[in-house]
């Protein structure tokens, strides 16, 4: 049922017009990444010391490298734990691909109702989350409203980079990104080329803080979408059916979230990255934009999983101490602000 809203929702929008993340080195092959100068803070911000030692404790278990970023939109505080780090973004690459296409979409070069064949050559390997792939074996025919949902809501490869080959491959998107003001989010490859190696992944980064200015660039309406394909993007982020047990999991039942999640493979014990990114909505309507990532982490699962929630939980702690979850709001795209919010 949610599947056909989405479909409806986005017909009315347009009127006529779908866990798996994907693969880490060490941290001294992570340091030598080419690098740019720090991004700077291009909003106020009131730093929130008390809760950035909060933040380091909560992120000793992993073991690994944590780069956190939380902004309280309205009130301007602000903590960053590993502030210009750079972390494998596997999967939370997807959102900016998605983003660049939906360009394309308001631009009348892409239709959210167009065919596109998908065929065995498209494929991401066995290995990495596919249904496309796995329901799919000889291919198939999918709109492109479809491989949206299917590449944010759900996290499949072969959706992304179908998407990431309508965009115009790595360098429009990273055009994209330059043109909206967003600097050290990378991205440099394929699903498909992430998946051939270990090392790959580390070309596909972002940092705490670049990851916040994103976010924020969807929620002000600066990333120059549309409305339509602004509330669309949201939708499709809040329907997003992985990490339930990361950021979803600090979170009151109740209160919104949209995020991508993004999860690497395992080698020798270190797990390359446990990542999530997204903007709480809070029930008097207020924002907050977070994001954790947690790489070369010798720690299980269910640690990893647990930083990324007891961080959500413990922003939300200290910055807005006694919300009440609501009803879940059904995804018409009125759980979003439609106008920019104060910087």
């Amino acid at each position: 049922m949610k599947q056909l809203f989405l479909i409806l929702t986005v017909s009315f929008l347009f009127g006529c017009v779908n866990q798996g993340d994907g693969v880490s080195v060490s941290q001294e092959q992570a340091k030598s990444v080419p690098s740019k100068s720090p991004t700077p803070t291009p909003y106020p911000e009131d730093i929130d010391s008390e809760l950035e030692s909060q933040l380091a404790k909560i992120a000793e278990p992993a073991k690994g490298r944590v780069g956190i970023g939380a902004v309280f939109v309205e009130t301007k505080q602000a903590a960053y734990l590993g502030r210009d780090g750079h972390h494998p973004m596997q999967s939370v690459y997807k959102l900016p691909i998605a983003m660049k296409v939906l360009q394309l979409i308001d631009e009348g070069k892409v239709r959210l109702d167009q065919d596109v064949n998908i065929t065995p050559d498209d494929f991401v390997r066995v290995g990495f989350y596919s249904p496309i792939r796995s329901n799919n074996p000889n291919g198939v025919v999918m709109q492109v409203g479809e491989i949206l949902r299917r590449s944010v809501s759900e996290s499949d490869g072969t959706a992304s980079d179908v998407l990431l080959d309508l965009a115009g491959g790595p360098p429009q998107v990273m055009s994209y990104l330059e043109s909206i003001g967003v600097r050290d989010v990378i991205v440099a490859d394929s699903e498909k080329s992430i998946s051939k190696d270990w090392v790959t992944q580390y070309r596909n980064w972002a940092t705490p803080i670049s990851s916040i200015v994103l976010l924020r660039k969807i929620h002000e309406r600066t990333a120059r979408l549309s409305e339509q394909t602004t509330v669309l993007l949201l939708n499709l982020m809040t329907e997003g059916k992985t990490g339930n047990q990361r950021l979803k999991a600090g979170i009151p039942e109740g209160i919104p979230l949209a995020h991508k999640t993004g999860t690497g493979g395992t080698e020798g014990g270190i797990t390359g990255a446990t990542n999530d990114i997204g903007i709480i909505t809070l029930p008097d309507g207020r924002h907050i934009l977070i994001a954790v990532y947690v790489s070369d982490s010798p720690a299980n699962d269910g640690v990893r999983q647990k930083v990324i929630a007891d961080a959500a939980k413990t922003v939300l702690a200290r910055w807005a101490p006694g919300i009440s979850p609501g009803k879940k709001p059904a995804l018409n795209g009125s759980n979003f602000n439609t106008t920019r919010s104060p910087r």
